[in-house]
């Protein structure tokens, strides 16, 4: 059974709720958005601002400001399946080398959630889907790799008892972090981003306005 945190890194499936207000109100919502609630919220149950501004708020910011520019561009199917398909090689051989198995297995099933999900909805469902999970994917990379840079560098040099920063436990915080919502946001991303879209068509892109739904 996995762990519900990793370090000071929870489980967090929440992260599909700043993916959603990305997508739907544009990348400055999600990222200040996201950005915020993690230091209210890092504050408020952890009491560590410091590790909050240098690991949570950037990384939140970051990427789902991402996760809301990219979800409003057009992207092409074969090249994000390739390209994640590359970046998923990459980091299970990192994880194999300085991680523990367990990690190796999550990155791979993650690419086989987005695989799957991204054959279903080029069949079934509108296109407009790619957009949103090749955003997803890319802005919790960016996001997940700075948590995996500045919590090592936090403990080493403003946590009351140092610990010395090595490539595997960074890896560890990047993996972790990554492979623990990414199925979130893409599993129920759309599916709520779609809901709204229908309760309230304002809310939808104009270059999406004339797309079925």
């Amino acid at each position: 059974m996995l762990p519900l945190s990793f370090g000071p890194v929870r489980f967090w499936p929440q992260a599909v709720i700043p993916a959603v207000f990305a997508a739907v109100f544009g990348p400055w919502v999600g990222g200040l958005g996201a950005g915020l609630g993690i230091f209210l919220n890092d504050v408020i149950l952890n009491g560590n601002p410091l590790l909050s501004l240098m690991a949570g708020v950037t990384s939140n910011f970051i990427g789902f400001w991402l996760v809301g520019y990219i979800s409003r561009r057009k992207i092409q199917w074969r090249s994000s399946i390739i390209g994640y398909g590359i970046v998923t090689g990459f980091l299970m051989a990192i994880a194999y080398a300085y991680t523990e198995t367990i990690y190796v297995a999550l990155v791979a099933v993650s690419y086989l959630i987005f695989l799957c999900l991204a054959l279903l909805f080029r069949k079934f469902f509108s296109k407009k889907w790619q957009s949103f999970q090749v955003g997803a994917v890319t802005g919790l990379l960016v996001g997940s790799a700075i948590i995996g840079l500045m919590v090592p560098v936090y403990f080493q040099y403003f946590a009351a008892t140092t610990t010395a920063v090595t490539l595997g436990g960074g890896l560890a915080y990047f993996i972790w972090t990554f492979t623990t919502e990414i199925g979130f946001m893409l599993i129920l991303g759309p599916p709520i981003i779609a809901v709204i879209y229908l309760a309230f068509p304002a809310f939808r892109p104009k270059e999406q306005q004339r797309e079925p739904q």
